[in-house]
């Protein structure tokens, strides 16, 4: 046995313990200069107390915490000190011994009853405990014992401490309890509210979460409280939710909870009313760069190349402003990488592939390699370049498992913007022996088996991926809208692409073929209605194509030609408007 080495570590123990023991209790050395005006305080630390702390703090970290726990709490039950009560708190903790520390907690409560720190340990640890029922006192207790201006904050923060806790709808129970008497207070009412509905959403209880929002808000309907709640349960799928968020919008509101109504509307496919929302928040904060982010990615997906230009080039005046600001400019900022990348896009789009190249040597990005190299095979194949691009997206290493399907999904990409439908057919089958479970290399293979011509094979490739996930939306409508185009079993057609809609409600698309079934059954009045709802919520080329041809054929053909021409400054290459104008001969 290696005993000088023990010895040595052992007086290193005691040497930092009597240390930490002696600032613990706040030893107090002379001063300095003895003509001092401030008295010299003493420590009340005597010999026996200062062998019983370094006793104890060697028992904890040498292996004995249960000794050190006892001895510790017995030093802070003799000096009412309360760093002593947390430390013998903590020791218990740490050993994973919960009951001790509910009783150090507890001696630390009964002997400093005003303190909220022990409090909230008792809270905590009670809550870890899962002793639910005991925690309302210590729950009343930390609000009362807070000051006035911070009691919000302190109801505000109430289903924190309740995160983990087991049994959701006890916890919301208790929180009710501990804020009964708050609940028609102006001033606290609209906070106590809010955590009883966060806590009632968390218990699965959302007709309850409603209604504590609606309560909440009709106690002041500028509180950012209960906007908050129901925008979470708007997000979440509760639609009548939403007039509680515009209520609060209408009015003074915060902007970040504007923001967030914007991202819940993306999220629910409501492209328009997003913009609205991205719009009032560029005009109302116009230094808010993360805004034109969003407004600008939203203009290039509808195609509004010269909005999207002008919102993305002022994100990136603001970001790269506030960049010299920033404490760690070293680390890659995600968000320009991201800007950089659709601006890159948007020249491409211009033809001005010099552009496009310059915006992507701007990126200085590691984690976005694969990213930018794919945006430079795009630019050579549009030099036509193809075999290049493809070899220089065959050769991006793989650092992570998502880089490998990354790599097929910009080849296949590539391959079919060129029409080379074939190969990007070829490459698909190998991703898919190689992943046989991937149910979007399985739904891309049977769009390529579509594009040539093997009908059969796109049926199979769908029902399949249906048979394996029941709710994949995207396969529902592809065979629904491929059955309608051909104008074949049309009733399939119309239950197929139904489907899809219950599953994702408010998607354009969706309701773009769902339009074409109808007009393909004869009911314009029917298709048109359905057309003009898809294309405000999305201006898209191939939903502009369909509305412009219901137009078309109830002779209403100069609204047909507009729609036609927005359609073709969205994407003049859209293989499906092309088409319509070439089969109808109209020459715009």
């Amino acid at each position: 046995m290696d005993y000088y080495g023990s010895m040595i570590r052992t007086l290193r123990r005691t040497a930092v313990t009597v240390l930490v023991a002696a600032l613990c209790v706040n030893i107090t050395w002379a001063q300095e200069k003895p003509d001092s005006a401030d008295p010299v305080v003493n420590s009340a630390l005597d010999g026996e107390l200062f062998y019983q702390l370094v006793l104890g703090e060697l028992n904890a970290i040498g292996g004995e915490p249960g000794v050190g726990f006892s001895i510790l709490l017995d030093a802070a039950r003799k000096t009412g000190d309360p760093r002593l009560f947390k430390r013998a708190t903590d020791i218990a903790l740490r050993s994973r011994s919960g009951e001790s520390a509910l009783q150090a907690a507890r001696a630390w409560r009964t002997a400093l009853p005003q303190s909220r720190e022990a409090n909230r340990y008792l809270l905590q640890i009670l809550i870890g405990l899962n002793r639910l029922s005991e925690t309302l006192d210590p729950l009343k207790r930390d609000l009362a014992l807070a000051p006035l201006p911070e009691q919000a904050a302190s109801i505000n923060n109430m289903p924190v401490y309740y995160a983990r806790s087991s049994d959701k709808k006890e916890a919301a129970a208790i929180i009710e309890k501990a804020l009964s008497e708050h609940l028609d207070s102006a001033q606290l009412g609209p906070s106590a509210w809010t955590s009883i509905g966060r806590m009632r959403a968390e218990a699965k209880n959302m007709d309850g979460a409603l209604d504590a929002a609606r309560r909440g808000q009709a106690l002041d309907v500028h509180a950012d409280g209960p906007a908050i709640l129901a925008l979470s349960l708007f997000s979440a799928g509760e639609a009548q939710a939403e007039p509680l968020v515009l209520q609060y919008l209408a009015g003074e509101s915060r902007f970040e909870v504007r923001m967030d109504y914007a991202a819940a509307l993306l999220g629910k496919q409501r492209y328009a009313e997003s913009a609205v929302q991205l719009g009032i928040v560029t005009r109302d904060k116009p230094d808010f760069a993360q805004a034109w982010l969003v407004k600008g990615t939203l203009e290039q997906q509808n195609r509004q190349w010269e909005q999207a230009e002008a919102s993305l080039l002022r994100f990136v005046d603001l970001r790269t402003a506030d960049k010299t600001a920033q404490d760690d400019a070293a680390e890659p900022d995600q968000a320009l990488t991201q800007a950089y990348l659709r601006l890159s896009e948007i020249a491409e789009h211009k033809k001005d592939l010099a552009g496009a190249r310059a915006w992507l040597e701007r990126i200085d990005n590691p984690d976005q390699m694969i990213s930018v190299q794919m945006r430079r095979a795009s630019l050579l194949a549009r030099q036509g370049k193809l075999d290049e691009a493809r070899a220089l997206i065959q050769g991006l290493p793989i650092r992570a498992p998502e880089d490998a399907r990354m790599k097929i999904s910009a080849e296949v990409q590539i391959l079919r913007d060129n029409k080379q439908y074939q190969a990007a057919y070829d490459v698909l089958v190998q991703a898919l022996a190689d992943n046989p479970k991937d149910l979007d290399f399985q739904y891309d293979q049977a769009m390529m088996a579509e594009k040539l011509g093997r009908l059969d094979e796109m049926e199979r490739l769908l029902r399949q991926a249906i048979a394996i996930k029941p709710d994949y939306h995207h396969a529902y409508n592809a065979l629904g809208y491929s059955l309608a185009d051909r104008n074949v079993r049309l009733p399939e057609a119309r239950r197929l692409i139904v489907k899809a809609l219950e599953y994702a409600p408010n998607d354009p698309f969706i309701s773009d073929s769902l339009a074409w079934v109808e007009f393909r059954s004869g009911n314009h009045a029917k298709a048109l209605s359905i057309l003009q709802k898809a294309y405000q919520d999305k201006p898209d080329a191939e939903i502009a194509a369909h509305l412009g041809e219901v137009l078309w054929t109830m002779n209403q053909r100069e609204q047909a030609k507009t729609i036609w021409r927005e359609g073709l400054g969205l994407n003049a290459e859209n293989e499906t408007l092309l088409e319509t104008l070439k089969r109808l001969r109209v020459s715009l």
